[in-house]
């Protein structure tokens, strides 16, 4: 039983790459985790990534690059305005300029980097670097 698809799919990623396989298959997908793969593959973390429709959930099949150093789901998933950013940003991340963190926002699911440019706050999701 899965209480958490989303941070099952950021441990199967990382695990996936700390054995250095090129390929990793998550399953079940959502609408989340495909918005997040998508903000992973913009900022450069991840290949191609693609849904498998197997007449259930779904799976996706996403091609790893070796850019992942760790990335994990952020549970409690607190509420973040613009102006706390950096305070998450500070409590996540190894360093500045350095990873990203990903939160759902009402214009959708961005990185921090573009939360803080559109200036809207929302839900923290998860972080990578």
């Amino acid at each position: 039983m899965l209480f958490d698809p989303l941070s099952n799919a950021m441990v199967s990623l990382r695990n996936y790459e700390v054995t250095g396989k090129n390929d990793c298959l998550i399953e079940p997908a959502s609408k989340l985790i495909g918005e997040v793969l998508r903000v992973m593959q913009a900022s450069g973390y991840l290949g191609s990534f693609e849904f498998i429709d197997d007449g259930k959930s779904g799976k996706f099949k996403v091609r790893l690059v070796g850019k992942i150093n760790n990335c994990r789901a952020i549970k409690p998933r607190y509420p973040v305005k613009v102006s706390e950013i950096e305070k998450f940003e500070r409590r996540y991340l190894p360093a500045r300029e350095f990873g990203i963190l990903i939160i759902s926002t009402p214009l959708g699911v961005l990185s921090h980097k573009e939360a803080r440019e559109k200036n809207t706050g929302g839900i923290l999701l998860s972080y990578v670097y």
